[in-house]
């Protein structure tokens, strides 16, 4: 027994949308001008789409005669068809501009902690500007909490401070930041003369983010030589929590550059050299792999500075 012949895809045996509207106008107008110019195209190009439906389905659909274009017996029957689903194409159309309406109408961010505080806000003022009707949503929390929630469909866009991309996420590079040491006024680390070795950074008890924040990822990774970091003195989940902790006095921490700017120019908190380790880190936009972001998320991304 031999096996079936493969299926004529549909799309070969059926004309395009463009020669279906075309032979509706016909009917319309009972003139392949008319049609024609109904349909922004010139004469010859619907003469020659309307002989190449004809072909295509094997029977004449129109009779054309000085006085006009006069739809044949099966012309009328196919016109008939032709209506069917060109309304058809009509009705899918509206509804896929209402999905992308829907879509548009709204765009939900997840953002680590730093960049949710420093950066995010003038992001957002701009998209505002550009979409005034679009509602945005911010999920703020650390870099793995922001994969999560992309995950789960719970975000659109998201932005981490972290190594790399995230497993199973796409993304690109938006921005750099760098990381500071930081320690109160009179901590015995902001009278050193030399800079602290990275050895000693990564011996000493800092005040450090939660597991799983792009930040203590990234220092950790930075003092792998030394054998990474060492007992966390104190273990926050924010990072306005370590600069009170470092500003009272506890203990010197690792920070965001941007996220202590403020305090160093007011000289709550005094920046401690360091020498022998690099500190600087990628800011990266993250969406769900495979999937490029379109409407307000494509716009917010621009808005970074990112060109996909």
């Amino acid at each position: 027994m031999s096996d079936a012949e493969p299926r004529v895809p549909l799309a070969h045996r059926v004309p395009d949308l463009g020669a279906l509207e075309l032979l509706l106008a016909i009917a319309r107008h009972g003139s392949l001008g008319r049609a024609a110019r109904e349909l922004g195209i010139s004469q010859p190009a619907a003469s020659g789409r309307l002989r190449s439906m004809e072909r295509q389905l094997g029977v004449a659909l129109v009779d054309r005669s000085p006085r006009g274009s006069r739809l044949t017996g099966a012309g009328a029957l196919v016109t008939d068809w032709a209506r069917r689903v060109v309304e058809a194409a009509e009705a899918f159309d509206a509804g896929t501009q209402a999905l992308r309406g829907r879509r548009d109408s709204r765009l939900r961010v997840a953002a680590s902690l730093t960049i949710a505080e420093y950066l995010l806000p003038g992001w957002l003022v701009a998209l505002r500007a550009q979409r005034p009707d679009t509602a945005v949503s911010l999920l703020a929390g650390n870099s793995a909490a922001v994969a999560r929630w992309l995950f789960a469909g719970e975000a659109d866009l998201g932005f981490v401070e972290g190594l790399a991309v995230p497993e199973g996420l796409d993304g690109a590079v938006i921005g750099h930041d760098r990381l500071v040491v930081v320690a109160a006024p009179g901590h015995s680390w902001t009278r050193r003369r030399a800079p602290l070795p990275a050895a000693e950074l990564a011996a000493a008890s800092l005040i450090l983010r939660e597991r799983g924040s792009g930040t203590r990822q990234v220092l950790d990774s930075a003092l792998s030589r030394w054998g990474g970091l060492g007992e966390p003195l104190l273990e926050l989940a924010s990072t306005t929590a370590v600069k009170a902790a470092v500003v009272s006095g506890a203990g010197p921490a690792v920070l965001s550059e941007l996220a202590v700017a403020e305090e160093l120019a007011a000289r709550r908190l005094r920046e401690v050299r360091v020498e022998g380790v690099s500190l600087g880190r990628a800011l990266r936009a993250v969406w769900p792999r495979g999937q490029t972001p379109a409407g307000p998320a494509r716009e917010l991304l621009g808005l970074t500075g990112s060109r996909l």
